[in-house]
């Protein structure tokens, strides 16, 4: 059975255009479809013999290919991790070996960078959805960036001013009778984005200021109650 030849009789393209694969045909019978790229690192053409040897490797070659194509679609949308497209990869069932060939690929194309994607992530997230410093690690961290890179881009993010931005946006549209109640909505907003006590305290009596028009805020609750007991 290795050792049995057969000659390539015809290779023709697929019918849909828009996925570039042909169908090869061996001894006058369709045997496998193969992508075009594969076809011509592989330089087939018709009338020459195969071996089965030859045909594990075409199919080998195949599998890297269809793996590095669906890594290509997976990253035109936005960049991605490596950790993240190594799991999309597994879950469209490529093995181990083809998905550490493909990630090597794209490292070397410079598709594929976890300092460049944490960047990117940063600035997305600092221009449409601020959030803290530790909110945005631990989004790294799911995304399979590791801890060093993750701390370095982290530690260029402005906390307060990144407080401020997403509170002014919150502010908008927050419905609120009084200082307390608007405080209470958004300081809850501002600890779901991961911001400290200190930083929500100081960002909601500036937002109150601005939008209320007061010269001084209202003192808190807790401040209040402060007072009291002293």
């Amino acid at each position: 059975m290795e050792n049995m030849v057969k000659k390539i009789t015809a290779i023709k393209a697929g019918k849909n255009p828009r996925i570039e694969r042909s169908n090869v045909f061996l001894d006058g019978k369709f045997a496998f479809s193969l992508d075009n790229e594969v076809i011509l690192k592989e330089k087939l053409k018709v009338g020459q013999a195969i071996t089965a040897q030859q045909l594990e490797k075409i199919n080998g070659s195949d599998n890297d290919q269809r793996c590095l194509n669906a890594a290509f679609q997976f990253l035109t949308l936005r960049p991605r991790s490596q950790s993240e497209t190594a799991q999309r990869l597994t879950r469209r069932g490529f093995g181990e070996a083809e998905i550490e060939r493909t990630l090597t690929k794209l490292k070397d194309l410079h598709l594929l960078d976890d300092s460049a994607f944490a960047e990117y992530w940063k600035e997305n997230r600092t221009s449409f959805r601020p959030r803290s410093q530790r909110m945005l690690k631990l989004e790294l961290r799911r995304k399979g960036v590791d801890a060093e890179v993750t701390n370095a881009v982290v530690s260029e993010v402005d906390e307060t001013a990144n407080a401020y931005q997403a509170a002014l946006t919150k502010a908008r549209s927050l419905r609120a009778a009084d200082y307390q109640e608007f405080r209470k909505k958004l300081g809850g907003f501002l600890q779901r984005r991961g911001f400290g006590y200190g930083v929500i305290k100081s960002t909601v009596k500036q937002v109150w200021l601005e939008k209320s028009g007061e010269s001084a805020a209202p003192m808190d609750i807790e401040e209040e109650t402060g007072t009291a007991q002293d």
